[in-house]
């Protein structure tokens, strides 16, 4: 999946940002690989977060098998347009990223768990592009939905940017921060769970080899 726009790689200026619109993306009732509801609600004391690594059909693709994860799917966060559309994400004047909501157990998945996934499956060191895919939709990015889970995000950046710099990689640049309440946007009905409707479809997503070493805030039962 490629960018409309590939020299958008500057953060557009809120002021300058599309308007959007009230109504929200209509999503299918239930994921197209388990079963289990995309949108709230959720099975009570489940969690939930939101991971940035590029492309979001192959970004999605590494969470829905992960056991103890519930369901997946894919938006829009971390800018300025309400109810963005592809097209207009791909503009680069929404200041959003390409990201997959995930809901997990955590009686059987932690936190830590799904941070390891993350880290491990794309370059956190790439700044507003993923491989091929350039713009700031591609950007990495973590969204938490408590300060437990920043905290231990900004932990395993650390110590996995120290583990990266030994490999000969750049600082990580990926953003942490806490998502907004309405800070999500499910993306199209198309591209929920599209590589499991699509399964030659394009993925540019690849980690760095680099494993996600131990003490790096992991052990997080979130």
């Amino acid at each position: 999946m490629f960018s409309f726009a590939r020299h958008k790689t500057t953060m557009v200026d809120p002021k300058d940002a599309l308007a959007g619109r009230t109504e929200q993306m209509p999503v299918p009732e239930s994921h197209f690989v388990n079963f289990h509801r995309l949108q709230p609600p959720y099975p009570e004391g489940y969690q939930r977060a939101v991971f940035g690594l590029g492309c979001f059909w192959g970004a999605e693709k590494c969470f829905w098998s992960v056991p103890g994860v519930w369901t997946t799917a894919v938006g829009y966060a971390g800018g300025f347009t309400p109810n963005p559309t592809y097209e207009e994400v791909c503009s680069g004047r929404t200041g959003h990223a390409e990201v997959v909501l995930v809901v997990w157990d955590p009686a059987v998945v932690s936190y830590g768990d799904l941070l390891k996934v993350f880290w491990e499956s794309h370059d956190p060191t790439q700044g507003m592009r993923q491989g091929n895919d350039v713009g700031t939709q591609y950007r990495s990015a973590i969204y938490a939905t408590s300060d437990d889970q920043i905290a231990a995000a900004k932990l395993s950046a650390d110590r996995y940017g120290e583990a990266l710099a030994i490999a000969g990689y750049p600082p990580v640049s990926t953003e942490i921060a806490l998502l907004p309440e309405a800070g999500f946007f499910y993306a199209e009905e198309y591209h929920q769970q599209y590589l499991a409707k699509n399964p030659a479809g394009y993925c540019g997503l690849g980690g760095t080899g680099v494993a996600c070493p131990a003490g790096t805030g992991l052990e997080a039962s979130l």
